[in-house]
């Protein structure tokens, strides 16, 4: 299924489809003061959640060894901390909300055809909201919700298609 190309600006299409996920309420980790402690960051999405951070980290550190260095950033009050995988181009990054965990995927066109060619291997909720993101000029930012052993696999396997693994 294709989607249309958008034209917009890559952080008002984050923003537009992060403030339909937020209320007003804080969801995200905004102290500015330095990047937040793993314990900070447990406490905040919970252990549930946590243990897909924990499981997902050591395996992008097993599977690509020495490729990336995770990078905390500071979104501002709005957008607050995430964790940023990248060597030359972005790999993903991880948002930690309030009890839970979310991840940034942005495919560009070609990886956009590698997608296309594994998604029966995927979830249907991780195929319907892939179909459901709309692609930029920059690419497609498919923002999921890591809630599952299920949406985990299909992280890695998304990953996957970002960047073969060493292992």
């Amino acid at each position: 299924m294709s989607t249309p190309i958008v034209d917009a600006n890559p952080r008002d299409k984050l923003q537009r489809g992060l403030d339909k996920e937020m209320d007003e309420k804080i969801l995200r980790m905004v102290e500015p003061v330095g990047p937040p402690s793993i314990a900070k960051v447990k406490a905040w999405i919970g252990g549930n959640a946590y243990g897909f951070f924990d499981h997902i980290t050591k395996t992008i550190a097993r599977k690509y060894p020495e490729i990336f260095v995770p990078e905390w950033l500071y979104g501002g009050k709005k957008y607050g901390w995430s964790l940023r995988y990248k060597k030359s181009k972005s790999f993903c990054t991880f948002i930690p909300e309030k009890g839970c965990l979310k991840v940034l995927i942005v495919f560009g066109a070609d990886e956009r055809r590698k997608v296309e060619d594994i998604l029966s291997k995927l979830s249907s909720s991780v195929r319907k909201q892939y179909d459901a993101t709309p692609i930029y000029h920059d690419g497609k930012w498919l923002l999921l919700t890591i809630d599952s052993n299920g949406i985990l696999r299909d992280i890695e396997t998304l990953l996957e298609v970002k960047r073969k693994p060493k292992d």
